[in-house]
C-alpha cells in the first residue's frame, strides 16, 4: 500500500537540513531503485522554487510499504529525523486516483 510521509520542519533547520540532505536522498534513491517511490520533495518557505535563505518548511513522500507500522519505522529513521531537521513526523495511508 502507499503510504504519505510528511514530514514539518523545525524552525531555522535550513543548515541541518543541507547537511543531512545526502544521506536523506540516499534513502529515497534506494526506495526508487525498488520501485516503491511514487514521489518527494520539499515545501519551500516561500512561493518560489529555489526559496534561498527562507528555506522549507517540510516535506513530502508518498512511497509503498508493506504495513504503515513499516512506513512509520522508515520514516523515523530517516536523516532529518536524526538531525533535528523534522519538528514532527506524520505518516498515513494514502491511496492514488489520478493520474490514473
Amino acid at each position: 500500500m502507499l503510504y504519505a510521509i510528511i514530514g514539518e520542519d523545525a524552525p531555522d533547520s535550513l543548515g541541518k537540513r543541507l547537511a543531512a540532505r545526502p544521506a536523506h536522498v540516499a534513502r529515497l534513491q534506494t526506495l526508487q531503485g525498488e520501485g516503491r517511490l511514487l514521489l518527494a520533495g520539499p515545501f519551500p518557505a516561500v512561493d518560489a522554487a529555489d526559496p534561498g535563505s527562507a528555506g522549507y518548511s517540510g516535506s513530502l513522500i508518498v512511497a509503498e510499504f508493506a504495513a504503515l507500522e513499516d512506513a512509520e519505522s522508515w520514516a523515523q529513521n530517516d536523516p532529518y529525523v536524526a538531525a533535528g531537521v523534522y519538528a514532527e513526523v506524520t505518516v498515513k495511508p494514502f491511496r492514488k486516483v489520478f493520474p490514473a
